[in-house]
């Protein structure tokens, strides 16, 4: 089977770089699975874990948003974050979503919902991709 280089970058560091066989991310659009030879693609990231199969085996990882773009011979992961399952700080992970749950349940005005919603997704997602070791 053919493989296509992936990186996952953010701006403190290379994350990933691998050859894979498949990626599956959430595009602004909704899921989108891409594999080897794919047509040129640019899109937005929503906040959710990257599956990545390679030689048989399934890898996730965290990633809180970004840009997806896909060539001929390499997919390029441009995230704000990103984390592998073993990177992820588990009890910090919690208690970030246990404080996003806390502001999105006060009824303060000077509460910024959406900032606290993405804080939320984030945490979610780390916990979900932590349970992938």
């Amino acid at each position: 089977m053919s493989t296509v280089l992936l990186e996952i970058v953010t701006p403190e560091r290379i994350v990933y770089s691998e050859p894979v066989d498949m990626v599956s991310v959430r595009g602004a659009e909704g899921e989108l699975g891409i594999l080897p030879n794919h047509i040129p693609l640019v899109t937005p990231l929503r906040v959710a874990p990257v599956r990545v199969k390679s030689e048989g085996k399934e890898e996730y990882i965290a990633v809180g948003g970004g840009f997806l773009e896909v060539r001929k011979d390499k997919i390029t992961i441009l995230a704000e974050t990103a984390e592998k399952p073993g990177e992820i700080d588990v009890d910090r992970a919690r208690a970030a979503k246990e404080r996003a749950e806390k502001r999105l349940q006060s009824r303060m005005e000077e509460i910024d919902f959406r900032r606290a919603e993405i804080a939320l997704q984030k945490a979610l997602t780390r916990l979900d991709v932590s349970q992938h070791r």
